[in-house]
């Protein structure tokens, strides 16, 4: 049920629907539930009272149509029991002279339990105390349904045996809406899954509310929410119902049915249960929570396990940092804008410092923090001349990231200061006994150091801070020198992925600036990534490419997010990183470049635990002191395979 990498297919089946005729709904059910089937689903959840219909109204204190809907579901147990899902049913249930709207649980010709719905709705068009009793404590019960003894109330989970992080939980329409709904103590005892077979009519603007209210309790309970609508079949007498189905996930919505339509409808997604189950271990709030009530867990054995359905029907980002919806990613980063300059206006208020030093050297990362800093001085009323900026060309320096430093800051009424490095550098590698034909590790950390040891100094002169340029996705891989470019006074970009830097950048060329300078800002975005730390070639060109040496970004950020942000082991990594990336990159260049990604990550923490303050921005932050704690030596060998490869 649960595939080797922690994803379970569920699916919403909302078939065409003949009220009050139970005999054809189980066939219309028994299709739809298979197409399900045949789509890869192994949960799968249908309308509430799917087998006579929600809106009978009077009908339900017929004897003729209980009895149908009893047959039915015998018959509909019989016709899927060759089915290798759990599926739930509605149907009206009897028990001790009372009526309850309730879902039955089924899998390979049984009924595992029927949950009756806790709340019903009495108030405006829903009238369902009339016909059905509310079955807020009915626990620990057994009825006689079927021909058969089953488990009965409200207190039921259902596990398959093995797969300890999945437990799925019913709810029923209201039961959504009520002020505790019951998801929340079924999370605390064990749910990962819960399945609402809902009845829910359409008015102008409910479809919007009701899609925030499952994306919301998915979220809430940290969970997968799979909310399954009746459709138009349902009677139009005084409403519609539009079978408005739903999948969320820890507050994302991940698939969404379209409404209005009178034909079979099966809305599927792959939801992460390793990930939910990360998640709650994480959670100290969800962790430190006992629920308040006992449950009974209800277990049934599945043949088809460890399989692996590709591909996965959920959204899956190559670049997870960066909102793919244009309007979303504009506001993303005016908030991440927002958040970058209010916190080192922050720091400015603090120190009472009034004076900024930065080095410029006409790359994403440093005009970033040029921008920032600009937007820092506005919100604490400091004037441009107080930033100075300083671009410190060195042995491997371009001509174009040098003329974009330079314009950039002209244009923008920065104060700019040209310190060249080569002499300083030529000096100390003397005095070390290093040869200048010695292009190793010692010729370019010397000369991060010497650009750091400027800007330190400078700035005690100045009386300012130095404002640090060095992005997250360098903090993860250790591409930055210990004690050079690591060290700042404040990380403004400490919290931004190297994928989001460029389009930050974009943003303000679109949104602050016009001409030339927005000229300049998109061409620094096309700028090839390099420190600019080894000699050029005789036409000058570069030799030196970060991407060449480290591997393309765009497979590190992937590998960050999943890594930290959601706890996926290595080798579901690669495999979500084979279906975000296609073609773009070879199964072996993912898996060359995941490794270089954990061993770098591994052996960059002695860095991360002596950064300087900056902002967390986004869900994902390496700082020592907030989000990332680990020991700076620790073994990647169990990420890497026991002999590192």
């Amino acid at each position: 049920m649960i595939d080797r990498y922690g994803f379970c297919r569920i699916a919403a089946a909302t078939p065409p629907l003949e009220l009050a005729d139970a005999p054809a709904n189980v066939s219309r059910l028994c299709e739809g539930i298979g197409d399900a089937v045949s789509a890869g689903a192994r949960v799968v959840a249908t309308p509430e009272l799917g087998l006579t219909g929600y809106s009978c109204g009077d009908l339900f204190y017929q004897q003729s149509l209980l009895d149908q809907a009893e047959k039915g579901l015998a018959d509909l147990v019989e016709l899927t029991k060759e089915f290798p899902a759990l599926f739930a049913v509605g149907l009206p249930v009897r028990w001790q002279q009372r009526l309850y709207n309730a879902a039955a649980v089924c899998f390979r010709g049984q009924i595992l339990g029927v949950v009756p719905k806790t709340h019903l709705p009495s108030r405006g068009e829903f009238y369902e105390t009339r016909w059905f009793t509310p079955a807020p404590d009915l626990c620990g019960l057994s009825i006689s349904l079927c021909g058969t003894c089953v488990p009965f109330g409200t207190d039921l989970i259902f596990s398959p045996a093995g797969q300890e992080n999945l437990g799925i939980g019913i709810e029923i329409c209201e039961d959504l809406w009520a002020v505790e709904p019951p998801s929340g103590q079924m999370a605390l005892a064990g749910c990962t899954v819960f399945l609402n077979l809902s009845a829910s009519p359409e008015v102008l603007g409910k479809s919007v509310y009701r899609k925030n209210l499952v994306a919301q309790q998915s979220a809430r309970t940290l969970s997968a929410y799979l909310y399954c609508s009746a459709g138009p079949g349902e009677s139009s007498a005084d409403l519609l119902y539009g079978g408005h189905s739903l999948v969320a996930e820890n507050g994302n919505l991940l698939a969404e049915s379209t409404r209005f339509s009178f034909e079979k409808q099966i809305l599927s997604a792959d939801v992460d249960i390793a990930f939910l189950a990360h998640e709650r271990r994480v959670n100290s709030s969800f962790s430190g929570a006992k629920a308040r009530r006992i449950f009974r867990n209800i277990s049934f054995q599945i043949k088809d396990k460890n399989f692996v359905r590709t591909p996965l029907l959920r959204p899956l980002s190559p670049s997870p940092f960066v909102p793919e919806d244009a309007s979303r990613r504009e506001e993303s980063c005016r908030e991440i804008f927002a958040i970058q300059s209010t916190a080192l206006a922050r720091r400015f208020r603090s120190t009472g410092s009034r004076r900024a030093v930065l080095g410029l050297s006409g790359g994403l990362d440093s005009t970033l923090a040029l921008l920032v800093c600009l937007e820092a001085f506005s919100r604490v009323s400091l004037p441009k001349k107080n930033l100075l900026a300083v671009t410190m060309p060195g042995f491997g320096t371009t001509g174009r990231t040098r003329a974009n430093a330079s314009a950039l800051a002209k244009l923008l009424g920065v104060e700019l200061r040209e310190i060249s490095i080569a002499a300083a550098v030529e000096g100390h590698f003397r005095d070390i006994g290093h040869p200048m034909e010695d292009h190793g590790v010692t010729f370019e950390n010397a000369q991060a150091r010497e650009r750091t040891q400027i800007l330190m100094d400078l700035a005690n002169r100045e009386g300012g801070l130095v404002i640090g340029t060095g992005d997250l996705s360098e903090s993860a891989l250790g591409w930055c020198t210990f004690n050079g470019d690591h060290m700042s006074m404040y990380h403004v970009n400490a919290g931004i992925p190297k994928t989001l830097v460029r389009y930050l950048v974009e943003w303000c060329a679109e949104e602050f600036y016009r001409g030339e300078t927005a000229k300049i800002l998109h061409d620094i975005c096309d700028t090839p990534i390099t420190p600019e730390l080894l000699p050029l070639a005789e036409d000058g060109s570069l030799q030196q490419q970060t991407e060449s040496v480290v591997g393309p970004y765009d497979l590190h950020d992937f590998f960050l997010f999943h890594a930290i942000r959601r706890g996926a082991e290595p080798e579901k990594i690669s495999f979500l990183a084979r279906q975000a990336f296609g073609e773009r990159f070879s199964e072996e260049e993912i898996e060359r470049w995941k490794s270089v990604f954990y061993r770098r990550f591994f052996a960059a923490q002695f860095k991360r635990n002596s950064v300087p303050d900056g902002p967390k921005v986004g869900s994902v932050a390496l700082s020592p002191r907030g989000d990332w704690r680990m020991p700076s030596d620790a073994s990647s060998s169990g990420w890497l395979g026991t002999n590192g490869e």
